[in-house]
Parts: structure tokens; C-alpha cells; sequence
């Protein structure tokens, strides 16, 4: 009968944690970005009522700031990754 070889349980952990750390970071970001952006494309006072296009400019704000972002994380964070959390 053959073995199944199953990773290590502080692997997983580990893994489980580093992926956690980067999600969060990663949904923080892009929130506060997107919500940049739409202040910035429609204005604060109309941004409930956004046309098309202020939308498409919304999400192109946001689009430009995660590519930056992910820039600025390579540059301090680790290297093979966009994200600023240590070990990830």
C-alpha cells in the first residue's frame, strides 16, 4: 500500500496565517482605495449618484493605486510578492 505524504501541520498553519494576513491587507487596500477613487472621479457630495463614466474613472483610480501599491511592496516588502505583511 502506498503512503500518502501530507504536509506538515505548522506548515499549514503557517500558510493558513501568511494567507490571512495578506487577504485582509489586500481587502483593506483595495477599500480605502476605492473609496478614493470615487470621492476623487465623482466628488464627496455626489458620490452616490455617479454616472458611467465617473464610475469607469473610479475604478481606474483604484486600479492605478493597486498597481502602485503593489510597486511600493515589492520595493520594501518581500520580494516576490505585492504585499507589505512581513513573510507573505
Amino acid at each position: 500500500m502506498s503512503e500518502i505524504n501530507l504536509p506538515n501541520v505548522d506548515t499549514v498553519v503557517k500558510t493558513a496565517g501568511t494567507y490571512a494576513r495578506d487577504l485582509a491587507e489586500r481587502t483593506v487596500a483595495t477599500f480605502v482605495v476605492a473609496a478614493c477613487g470615487v470621492g476623487v472621479a465623482a466628488g464627496p457630495a455626489d458620490m452616490f449618484h455617479a454616472s458611467f463614466w465617473q464610475t469607469m474613472g473610479a475604478a481606474g483610480v483604484a486600479a492605478a493605486a493597486s498597481l502602485l501599491k503593489g510597486v511600493v511592496a515589492r520595493a520594501f516588502g518581500e520580494k516576490n510578492s505585492a504585499s507589505l505583511a512581513k513573510g507573505v
